[in-house]
């Protein structure tokens, strides 16, 4: 099951982490209630496609959305896509919403915007292999463990 996979790869990465368990929630709002944190701190994984067979997860707080301007600069490409749902799980081993580097069937780059780093304290909650399960690390931590790039690639959602 592809929440065993994800916790088990939290628990090897050696990284402190806590894990909360919640029901379906309809909203970031109710998502950082449940889990106990910001909405700023719940960062949504997403799967990018550089090219055929080539892509990364890129973290976005929760309160932002990815600036596909900023990610191509940073990334040095023309185009970029989001692969469809069936696609997106091929490449990561898990479904949408639930999508994680950690103990994703293939050690995807990631690119985490600029805005998750700076701050030791900081504590990120993200989800971990199956809907209602989150994990939350320290962010710092964790961009190291996953040799994340971290740069400028995000834009506070609209409507915020």
């Amino acid at each position: 099951m592809s929440e065993e996979r994800a916790l088990a790869a939290v628990v090897s990465s050696g990284l402190e982490y806590a894990v909360t368990r919640h029901g379906r929630v309809g909203s970031l709002a109710e998502a950082a209630e449940a889990r106990g944190v910001e909405p700023r701190d719940i960062v949504k994984t997403l799967v990018v496609r550089r090219g055929e067979d080539d892509y990364l997860f890129v973290l976005v707080p929760g309160d932002r959305e990815i600036s596909w301007p900023k990610l191509r600069a940073v990334l040095g490409v023309n185009r970029l896509s989001m692969p469809d749902a069936e696609v997106a799980r091929e490449v990561t081993g898990y479904e949408r919403g639930t999508i994680t580097p950690f103990g994703a069937t293939t050690a995807w780059p990631v690119v985490a915007d600029e805005t998750l780093a700076g701050d030791a304290e900081r504590q990120i909650s993200l989800g971990a292999g199956a809907h209602g399960v989150a994990v939350t690390v320290t962010a710092e931590a964790a961009l190291a463990y996953w040799k994340a790039q971290v740069a400028d690639v995000t834009e506070p959602s609209a409507g915020r």
